[in-house]
């Protein structure tokens, strides 16, 4: 189970939002986003999940100067970069600093064709977040509801070469209500690539639960809120991994 800290830049601090509003609802945690990264792998992060907040509403990366930063930061630790990233030269220019991972969230909704042509031009380096509201994808920095089933275009995606799903249910996410467990179990029964989970993850129970749905194919959970406002902490949630993993 990999334990994969969100760092979400607005106006280049990082900040919280709740339901994915970006407009209302943003908590701003820090000024450094670097100074966060260096602290999350410091506590044992396995990946870093950063988006460009600004990027997902403006359709095109704008906080790239910084990630291209916290990428630096991170040393030998995989970053995963999403929002805004809508452009093969996007994808191109972030692989080239760095960035492990691209995640297509809006253009990949909307025109499927650019994931199975960037597929095959970056191999097993694409990532897609279906963001989710009531088993339908929501896409445009989560301000649009579309009529898409999660579970069809994952399936359309995996078909596609992506190498992971993000399944992040929107409702959830900064809510400190706890992660969709079987949302996401149930979308990975569905696939033969993993699934990240994404949004509402709060306590260590919840990681735990997430643990026990690692044999369905749930090999991940991005942590947000709960580890600024501590209601997790990173160290302790890294033992409990190491723990499951080495029981019989």
């Amino acid at each position: 189970m990999l334990l994969i800290p969100a760092i979400d830049i607005k106006n280049g601090q990082c900040v919280r939002l709740r339901q994915g509003d970006m407009d209302k609802n943003v908590t701003v945690f820090d000024d450094d986003p670097v100074a966060v990264a260096e602290r999350w792998i410091a506590a044992g992060a396995d990946r870093i999940h950063v988006v460009d907040l600004d990027g997902a509403k403006a359709g095109y990366p704008v906080n790239d100067r910084v990630i291209g930063e916290i990428v630096a930061a991170a040393g030998d630790i995989p970053v995963q970069v999403g929002g805004g990233i809508r452009e093969e030269v996007d994808i191109e220019t972030y692989l080239e600093r760095g960035v492990e991972f691209v995640i297509l969230g809006t253009r990949a909704v909307s025109e499927p064709h650019f994931v199975a042509d960037v597929g095959v031009e970056f191999p097993r380096r694409i990532i897609v977040g279906l963001d989710a509201r009531d088993g339908k994808v929501a896409t445009d920095g989560w301000s649009k509801l579309s009529n898409h089933a999660v579970a069809d275009l994952a399936q359309q995606f995996e078909a596609d070469g992506v190498i992971a799903i993000i399944h992040t249910d929107i409702s959830r996410d900064g809510m400190m209500e706890g992660v969709n467990v079987e949302a996401s179990r149930a979308l990975a029964r569905e696939l033969t690539i993993p699934v990240i989970a994404s949004g509402g993850v709060t306590r260590l129970d919840d990681i735990e639960a997430l643990l026990d749905a690692e044999a369905d194919g749930v090999t991940g959970a991005v942590i947000g809120r709960a580890l600024y406002e501590g209601t997790i902490d990173l160290a302790e949630a890294r033992r409990l991994v190491n723990d499951k993993t080495r029981s019989p």
